[in-house]
């Protein structure tokens, strides 16, 4: 049952603090009014309801440490807290790959999004941020597809995610490798697929993305561990981060994900869902990075219901 609460009940002035430094005003808002749905805030920032020392701002506009933020008071129809269920919390708990005082490493189960909307009312930040509510400052560092299992960064303190973030920029700053089951023969010489990605909105409403020359730079490097009948078993590490990199590259390439709903081939998928396989079969399966002075590197273990659909073809990791 929906209720009005108040999320900010009177004018707030917020100083910048140096951790959010260089972060988007629009970005920063969010944090502050956790539970505010995107486009109100970006309403208020229209309407010039939200001020930055005194003056109206753009959502791209970048903080400076010192900076005076208004923050209006906004009232919102909320729907109750939503709580994590037993089963998911203790899932995750037993799901965390690496923890730090600034970082964790949890290895996501395919089904959950890495964050709520669009229907979504939990997803993992928001378990996360439940499960920890003595952790102010969990963010996202990066995104999952909501099918695609394994590893994802979650930073505890905004210097953390500053400099998790340059790491993402940098061509070889992470080191970021899936597994994914591909129909056909992948080619031993096949290494890398290079084609510019444009995102596209279909007419309902559903996010595509395809190869396209004005699109945006993309890279993939990729290594074919072994095949099996009917499909190969590939790495894939993106250079480049863009949505649905690998399987759009490994569509294009003629060899699609098997179990892609999206843009995988219909006959390949049937036949692998005869098989017992249910899902995407993509895993984010390593991450190596050096942050702080320190090298961190982590390996989620594939799933059991991928691990069995090769194992029953004789193929054990």
């Amino acid at each position: 049952m929906s209720s009005e609460t108040v999320i900010n009940p009177a004018v707030r002035l917020v100083t910048v603090e140096a951790d959010y430094a260089g972060q988007r005003i629009d970005n920063f808002l969010m944090r502050e009014l956790k539970g505010v749905p995107k486009s109100r805030i970006y309403n208020l920032l229209r309407r010039g309801e939200v001020r930055l020392n005194k003056s109206r701002v753009k959502p791209d506009q970048k903080l400076a440490f010192g900076d005076v933020v208004r923050v209006p008071p906004v009232r919102v129809a909320v729907r109750g807290e939503v709580v994590v269920p037993g089963g998911l919390d203790s899932s995750l708990r037993s799901s965390i790959l690496y923890e730090d005082d600034g970082l964790l490493i949890v290895n996501k189960p395919s089904g959950l999004a890495v964050h709520g909307g669009s229907g979504i009312s939990l997803g993992l930040i928001e378990a996360l941020r439940q499960m920890y509510p003595e952790q102010r400052s969990l963010e996202l560092v990066h995104r999952l597809d909501r099918d695609t299992s394994g590893c994802v960064m979650v930073a505890k303190k905004r210097a953390v995610l500053k400099q998790l973030h340059e790491l993402l920029k940098a061509r070889k700053g992470v080191d970021k490798r899936y597994l994914a089951l591909v129909a056909g023969k992948w080619p031993v010489r096949k290494q890398q697929v290079n084609a510019p990605l444009q995102k596209n909105v279909l007419n309902s409403g559903e996010r595509m993305v395809r190869v396209e020359l004005e699109g945006k730079r993309s890279l993939t490097e990729f290594s074919l561990i072994r095949r099996i009948s009917g499909a190969s078993l590939i790495e894939a590490r993106p250079v480049t981060g863009r949505t649905h990199q690998i399987r759009v590259h490994c569509q294009y390439a003629g060899y699609p994900i098997l179990g892609d709903d999206k843009y995988g081939d219909d006959d390949a998928n049937a036949f692998f869902k005869r098989q017992g396989l249910k899902r995407l079969f993509l895993h984010a399966h390593s991450l190596a990075f050096s942050l702080e002075g320190r090298r961190v590197q982590v390996v989620a273990p594939l799933p059991s219901d991928l691990e069995k659909i090769l194992e029953d073809d004789g193929m054990i990791l």
